[in-house]
């Protein structure tokens, strides 16, 4: 077993495939969040609450949310994000790595294995 600790800017995340998005002319993504289990039932059906939720990401996000791909690490997505909006995306490192941690907790993205070389 190796002892050497994992780093989370070589993370490579992918989109939950079981979440449907799209995205407008402007490029904004929305993902479609099916509402399922009992206590969703509920809500349903006695407060009106929807089945599908549909979640629109901001313009950052959703860059992001269109370069996770299963192939670029957080790292590569990170300087992406910094070539594309340069200083308005400052602090880009501490921005990416906290929203992609947040679809993560949230189950929206998952991560994948490095491919080996």
């Amino acid at each position: 077993m190796s002892s050497r600790k994992k780093n989370f800017m070589d993370f490579i995340p992918v989109c939950n495939p079981g979440y449907s998005w799209d995205a407008d002319k402007k490029g904004i993504v929305t993902v479609h969040v099916v509402n399922r289990g009992f206590y969703n039932r509920i809500a349903q059906k006695f407060f009106h609450r929807p089945r599908v939720s549909h979640i629109a990401l901001d313009e950052y996000g959703s860059f992001v949310w269109r370069k996770m791909d299963g192939e670029r690490s957080v790292y590569e997505i990170s300087k992406l994000v910094s070539a594309h909006f340069g200083k308005d995306a400052e602090p880009v490192v501490e921005r990416v790595v906290k929203y992609i941690q947040i679809l993560y907790q949230n189950k929206f993205i998952g991560y994948v294995k490095k491919k080996k070389d």
